[in-house]
C-alpha cells in the first residue's frame, strides 16, 4: 500500500503510537503463513530438525489448493521407484531443465530429494500404492519419459494434507486460524532488505469487537515461510476452490521478486463444481456437445473440425495423456485443438460446452459413428490392457476408475446421466517468487514455498508440483534449523523497528473506514474486472496488440483502490485487502506478458500468442486464429524474466541467464570433509 504522505501531526503521532503499541504480538523464530501442505511440511520438518519456536498463520485452516483440489488420479512426481528402465536424479533434473526457462540447480534439488520428500508422506501414512514386493509401481504423465507418476487416488493433496496436519497436531506446534496476514514487515536500513514480521487482521474475533478499532495482531519473527499457494483469484474462469485466492501481493509490494510470470496452466475442468478432468476422465473419450445459451441446439461440435472420427477420438484419448493446453500440440489434430475448440464455442459463439459421458461421440456430419476399432493402436492398447473395452464412456471409467466417478456423485452430479458442463480454466502457476537452492527469496529470511514459489518452468511433468513443494518447504526449514535459529528480537526493540510500516497500514484501514456517509467502493466490480482482464489477456490465449491497454488499465485500477477505497462497514475490510493484493499481483503479471510480447516472445508452454504472420491451427479456423510457436534459439526462452518493484512502485524488468545444471562431485572424502565442517548448508 502507498506510505501516508500527509504532514506529520505530533498529537496523531503519539495516539497512532499508543494504538501500534497495543497490538497483540506473538513472537517465533519462523512465522509459517497458510495451511497447504507445503507450508504444514515446512512446520513438521523446523520441527523435527530442532527448531520447535514455530508459529503458524492462516486465514482458513484447509481452505486451500490442497485440501480442495484433484484430478482423476491426482499425481505425486518423483524418481521411478519400479521397473527396469534406468533412472537417476541427473535424468530427473535433465528432463525437469528441458521444461525450459527453469534453473539447473534447483531441478537438481528437485530430483536429489524427491524421495527422501515423498518416504517422509509414506512415513506419514500417505497411502502410495506399492506392489508386494515394495516397488512403488509408477506410470506416465504429461512431459514425462519415464513413467515416474504415482498417486494415492483422486484426493493425493487432500490425503497429504490431513497426513500433515495430523503431524502438525501430534508435535503440539502453536497453530492460528482465522488470521488474515495482509503485511509483511521488513528492515531495510541495511545493505540487503530483511522481513522480521507480518501484520495480519484476525477475522476470528473480528466481528466481535469494536467497529472503529479492527482486530489487528503483529508476528515478531526471526523468518517467515511464505506458503499461500497461487494467486488463483486473479482468473474468473479457474478450476481452484473458491477459498484459494492467493497473497502474493503482499511480497512483491516489498520488493520479493517475481519470475516466470508469464506461466501459468490452463486445461479442461468442469465449471459447476471446479475438478480437473484429466487423464481417465479422457481416455475413456467422452462425447463433447453445445448448447445455446437456452439449453437447446444440441450439436457435437467437434466434428466439424476433424476429418474423422478416429482422429477425433484418438485426440480425445490423449487429452488424457496430454491435459495441459500446449500449442505444440494443436497442430495436425493435436489434442490441445480441443481446448482452442471449446474456448472458441464458448467465448466466441456464447454457447455451453459439455461432456457426456452416458454416449459415445456420434456420426453427427460426416462422421461415422463411434467404434473402438477405430482408436489408434496407443489409445485401443491402453483400454485393452485395462480392461475397458466396454460399450460407453460411462462403463469404461466404472472399469478403470470407480473414485473418479464417485468424486463428482459427491457433489450431486451423476456421470451416467448428467451434462457435465466445462471451460478451459487456469489451473496452476509455473512462475511465482524466486528464490535460490534453499528457496530463501532476495528478500532475505523470507521463503517462498509451494505455488507461490516460482521454481517451474515452461513445461513440467504432470505432479512435479507436489513434488517441489515438499522438495522446497523440507530444504527452507533446514536451511532455517542450521543457519537462522536465532530468536526474535525484543518485542519492544520490534515495535520500534516495524512503527512506521505499521502505522501507514493503520492509517489506510482508518481513511477506508472513516466516514461511512460517502458511497462504498464497489469492490465486487473491482474484483470481476481484474479477473475479467486476466481472462482476456492473461490466460492461454494472448493478443499483443492489446496487452498495453490491459496493463495500464490495471495499473489504474490499483491507484484508484488506493486512492478511493471506502468501505461501509468493518466487515468488509478483509475482502479489500485481498482485492488490493490481487490487484498489485494482476498488474505485475500483466507487466511479464507485456514484456514477453516485447521481446517477440511466441506460443509456448499453456499459451498460444495470436500471429496473423503465423499458420492456422486447422482449416476450419478463422485467421483469427493464426499462431506461430516459440523457437528454442528465441531471446525469451534462454533468459528468465526477473520482475519486481523498487522505491516509488517503478517497476523493474531483467531478463537473466538461466543457470545450468551443477556437475556433481562425486568424490566421497570431499563432501565427506565439507559436510563434516559444516560447509553444505550455505
Amino acid at each position: 500500500m502507498k506510505k501516508n504522505t500527509g504532514n506529520s501531526d505530533p498529537l496523531n503521532d503519539k495516539r497512532r503510537e499508543a494504538k501500534t503499541a497495543s497490538l497483540p504480538c506473538f513472537s517465533a523464530n519462523t512465522l509459517i503463513i497458510g495451511s497447504g501442505t507445503a507450508a504444514l511440511n515446512a512446520a513438521v520438518h523446523l520441527f523435527d530438525y530442532g527448531q520447535e519456536d514455530i508459529l503458524i498463520a492462516t486465514d482458513n485452516w484447509g481452505g486451500g489448493t490442497s485440501h480442495n483440489t484433484g484430478s482423476d488420479k491426482q499425481t505425486y512426481y518423483k524418481l521411478s521407484l519400479s521397473g527396469d528402465r534406468a533412472d537417476s536424479p541427473r535424468h530427473m533434473a535433465e528432463d525437469l531443465f528441458r521444461g525450459g526457462c527453469m534453473h539447473g540447480d534447483i531441478a537438481l534439488c528437485e530430483a536429489l530429494n524427491s524421495l527422501p520428500a515423498f518416504f517422509h508422506l509414506v512415513k506419514l501414512g500417505v497411502p502410495f500404492p506399492h506392489d508386494r514386493f515394495g516397488a512403488y509401481i509408477g506410470y506416465k504423465t504429461d512431459h514425462d519419459p519415464r513413467q515416474r507418476a504415482t498417486s494415492a487416488g483422486p484426493l493425493t493433496s487432500q490425503m497429504m494434507f490431513k497426513a500433515l496436519a495430523r503431524a502438525v497436531a501430534d508435535r503440539g506446534i502453536r497453530v492460528l486460524n482465522n488470521h488474515q496476514v495482509f503485511a509483511l514487515l521488513v528492515d531495510a536500513e541495511k545493505d540487503e532488505k530483511r522481513v522480521v514480521g507480518a501484520l495480519a487482521l484476525n477475522t476470528g474475533n473480528f466481528l466481535n469487537t469494536d467497529p472503529g478499532n479492527p482486530d489487528l495482531v503483529l508476528f515478531n519473527a526471526v523468518n517467515v515461510v511464505l506458503g499461500t499457494g497461487g494467486p488463483a483469484g486473479m482468473y474468473l474462469t479457474s478450476v481452484y476452490p473458491e477459498s484459494q485466492l492467493g497473497s502474493t501481493g503482499m511480497a512483491l509490494e516489498i520488493g520479493a521478486v517475481g519470475h516466470n510470470l508469464t506461466e501459468s496452466q490452463f486445461g479442461l475442468a468442469s465449471t459447476a463444481f471446479r475438478w480437473n478432468l484429466s487423464g481417465s476422465y479422457q481416455q475413456v473419450i467422452p462425447r463433447y456437445i453445445s448448447l445455446d445459451p437456452n439449453g437447446t441446439d444440441e450439436q457435437e461440435f467437434l466434428n466439424d473440425h476433424f476429418p474423422d472420427m478416429t482422429t477425433l477420438a484418438s485426440a480425445i484419448f490423449m487429452k488424457g495423456y496430454q491435459w495441459p493446453f500446449d500449442p505444440r500440440k494443436v497442430k495436425d489434430y493435436g489434442s490441445s485443438l480441443i481446448d482452442i475448440l471449446v474456448y472458441r464455442e464458448i467465448v466466441r459463439k456464447k454457447r455451453r460446452v459439455f461432456l457426456d459421458f452416458s454416449r459415445n461421440p456420434g456420426g453427427q456430419g460426416k462422421f461415422t459413428d463411434f467404434s473402438l476399432e477405430q482408436l489408434k493402436p496407443e489409445a485401443y492398447d491402453y483400454l485393452a490392457r485395462s480392461g475397458a473395452l466396454l460399450d460407453t464412456p460411462i462403463a469404461r471409467l466404472q472399469k478403470m476408475n470407480q473414485p473418479a466417478i464417485d468424486l463428482y456423485a459427491g457433489h450431486g452430479i451423476d456421470l451416467a446421466q448428467d451434462f457435465l458442463e466445462i471451460a478451459v480454466c487456469v489451473q496452476h502457476n509455473n512462475g511465482g517468487l524466486k528464490g535460490n537452492i534453499w528457496w530463501e527469496s532476495n528478500i532475505k529470511h523470507l521463503f517462498p514455498v509451494g505455488e507461490v514459489s516460482g521454481t517451474h518452468g515452461v513445461y513440467r511433468p504432470g505432479g512435479s508440483a507436489l513434488n517441489s513443494g515438499q522438495v522446497g518447504s523440507m530444504r527452507a526449514a533446514l536451511f532455517i534449523a542450521r543457519r537462522y535459529s536465532g530468536d526474535p528480537p525484543p518485542e519492544s526493540a520490534f515495535r520500534r523497528q516495524v512503527h512506521s510500516q505499521v502505522v501507514d497500514k493503520m492509517d489506510f484501514i482508518r481513511n477506508s473506514l472513516s466516514d461511512t456517509t460517502l458511497p462504498a467502493f464497489d469492490l465486487e466490480s473491482a474484483r470481476k474486472e481484474m479477473q475479467q482482464r486476466m481472462t482476456v489477456f492473461g490466460a492461454h490465449i494472448r493478443h499483443p496488440e492489446q496487452i498495453g491497454p490491459a496493463v495500464r488499465s490495471a495499473w489504474a485500477l490499483y491507484v484508484r483502490m488506493h486512492k478511493e477505497m471506502k468501505i461501509s462497514s468493518r466487515q468488509d475490510l478483509p475482502d479489500a485487502l485481498r482485492a488490493l493484493d490481487l490487484c498489485l499481483t494482476h498488474a505485475l503479471y500483466l507487466e511479464a506478458i507485456q514484456e514477453y510480447l516485447a521481446q517477440a516472445g511466441k506460443s509456448r508452454g499453456s499459451f498460444l500468442v495470436l500471429d496473423q504472420d503465423g499458420e492456422k491451427p486447422c482449416s476450419s479456423l478463422e485467421d483469427e486464429w493464426k499462431f506461430s510457436p516459440s523457437s528454442a534459439q528465441d531471446f525469451v526462452n534462454n533468459r528468465i524474466l526477473e520482475i519486481g518493484l523498487s522505491q516509488g512502485d517503478r517497476v523493474n524488468k531483467n531478463w537473466v541467464k538461466i543457470r545450468p545444471i551443477p556437475e556433481d562431485d562425486a568424490w566421497f572424502e570431499n563432501i565427506w570433509n565439507e559436510y563434516l565442517h559444516d560447509h553444505i548448508i550455505r
